[in-house]
């Protein structure tokens, strides 16, 4: 079983390279954030003609996360539980007796800002939340966009920017490996400064200026399962990309 997770900052602009890659990747299970699109204007013929079945909830201009898999989607929930967020940020569903939560965590902006304050609030609900969630599905796998570089090899050398890295951001993310989920990308070696985002400005892709902040954590019974995690940096590469590359993670 082929999981994915892919930021592609605006749906409708990245089709092309997103039904392409689906084609080439063969994912069973993506999960997409910043769709940047309401839910009518979700293009679910041209994923269902790709060989996907497809749940989503989003909105205009901002945020937005869908869940794409081969086999039946159910037991979907949108948002988090007794959590009030006008913000489109996460969509959950079983998938092949995998529960998959799919998430566009918060940027934050800055230590200090209202946005972090938001970003720190959201994330102790989604924890809470994902206690419940292992409680009920053993094989949970938490993916998406989290706008947290964990550990420095996370981050290039000259990131000078507090967000992304600050120890608020990082200890949240301990706390959702407390609860029993791995970040499966590192139980495998992998290539120093192995990122999944770089900034479209001062040529930082081609420099290698960049963040891994798009992860794959799985409970443990998952991922015992999981036989391979990578980056798929051949997207970033194409015209009009996204400024985020996929994660794939293989579960035997």
């Amino acid at each position: 079983m082929k999981i994915a997770t892919w930021n592609v900052n605006s749906l409708n602009v990245r089709l092309p390279h997103l039904l392409s890659w689906l084609a080439e990747a063969a994912p069973d299970v993506v999960g997409l954030q910043e769709l940047k699109c309401e839910d009518v204007k979700f293009p679910i013929d041209a994923i269902r003609n790709a060989g996907y079945e497809a749940v989503f909830t989003g909105q205009k201009t901002y945020n937005g996360v869908a869940i794409l898999a081969r086999n039946a989607i159910t037991e979907v929930q949108r948002g988090i539980p007794g959590y009030d967020d006008p913000q489109q940020r996460v969509i959950a569903a079983t998938v092949d007796g995998v529960r998959i939560v799919n998430a566009y965590f918060p940027n934050g902006q800055a230590p200090g800002s209202e946005k972090f304050v938001y970003k720190l609030d959201w994330l102790e609900h989604l924890t809470v939340w994902l206690q419940h969630e292992l409680a009920t599905f053993p094989q949970l796998c938490l993916i998406g966009d989290y706008n947290i570089a964990p550990t420095d090899a996370d981050a290039h050398p000259d990131w000078k920017e507090e967000i992304h890295v600050s120890p608020p951001e990082r200890a949240a993310f301990a706390a959702l490996e407390a609860l029993g989920l791995n970040d499966v990308f590192r139980k495998f070696e992998q290539p120093e400064k192995s990122f999944s985002w770089w900034d479209y400005r001062m040529n930082a892709f081609r420099r290698n200026f960049g963040l891994r902040i798009d992860h794959v954590l799985a409970s443990t019974i998952l991922a015992q399962r999981c036989t391979a995690c990578a980056i798929d940096k051949s997207t970033r590469g194409l015209e009009r990309p996204s400024d985020h590359a996929p994660v794939i993670a293989t579960f035997g």
